[in-house]
């Protein structure tokens, strides 16, 4: 049914916060639901208006296709800053997704709405643990162009659950998991304190992220189940009928498996990445 829910249900407070443009409020309104979460209520009945500003989204940075993102040497300080810019970028966008799942999907589950709720609150801490890093260096997002890939996806993805928890925790975030070690190394090689900081900065959201991919998974199984279909072919038709982009390796396969990936999925990923 469409409704309006209490001004304090999780799913209108979740779309509310998505659509804050202002990456510093929007990180406080994920706050302020976290430390009133036990008194927040939840309708997951209730089906809520879209927007049409979606999602919230400061005038910088930049966006752009990825085609049209200057390639910089993380060994210049510029470079550095530009690359962890990428990588705030992409926690921002993440914040976004996560909301995005928490209201816009009726019908399901209690236990969802807190799920990707919880995700939300770590990918809000995780933004600004590296936007707080760039300032350090003399830098703050919004500084270097940006592009729109994570957002396009849950674009395409936001008329079915099952393609979003397919195609975006699943896919786009589990490819971090591949991701984040190579950068890593690199970041190793640059050697300074900055660069030390920002890889420990990374431990802290591979570790998180491997739990953002595993409720993908939880979730993607759930409603495969419920709809009776066998969730390795059914993931290949969404990714065939949605333009999921390829993978490319090399793959992250413990991380993966931690994220609750199964051989048989492993074996297809690996197959054609």
């Amino acid at each position: 049914m469409h409704a309006t829910p209490h001004a304090d249900d999780l799913r209108a407070r979740a779309r509310q916060a998505l659509l804050e443009p202002d990456p510093q409020q929007k990180v406080a309104q994920v706050q302020s639901i976290r430390a009133q979460l036990a008194t927040i209520s939840i309708a997951p009945d209730t089906t809520l208006d879209v927007p049409a500003d979606l999602p919230g989204c400061p005038s910088r940075p930049e966006l752009r296709s990825h085609l049209q993102i200057p390639k910089r040497s993380p060994f210049t300080p510029e470079g550095l800053a530009a690359l962890l810019h990428a990588v705030t970028h992409i926690e921002f966008n993440a914040i976004n997704l996560a909301l995005d799942a928490v209201w816009r999907f009726p019908a399901m589950p209690v236990a969802y709405y807190l799920d990707w709720f919880g995700v939300a609150c770590e990918e809000a801490q995780h933004f600004s643990l590296l936007r707080d890093h760039l300032q350090t260096m003399g830098y703050d997002y919004g500084d270097f162009p940006a592009h729109t890939g994570l957002w396009d996806m849950t674009a395409k993805t936001s008329d079915d659950v099952l393609a979003r928890m397919a195609l975006v925790p699943r896919t786009l975030e589990a490819r971090g998991l591949d991701a984040t070690p190579p950068m890593q190394a690199k970041l190793r090689r640059v050697g300074t304190p900055q660069a030390g900081r920002a890889v420990e900065i990374l431990d802290i959201i591979l570790r998180d992220e491997i739990g953002h991919v595993a409720i993908g998974n939880f979730w993607y199984r759930f409603v495969c189940r419920q709809r009776g279909l066998e969730p390795l072919a059914t993931y290949s038709l969404l990714a065939a009928h949605y333009g999921a982009p390829r993978l490319r390796g090399p793959l992250n396969l413990d991380a993966r498996r931690e994220a609750g990936f199964d051989e048989a999925e492993l074996a297809l990923l690996v197959e054609n990445s």
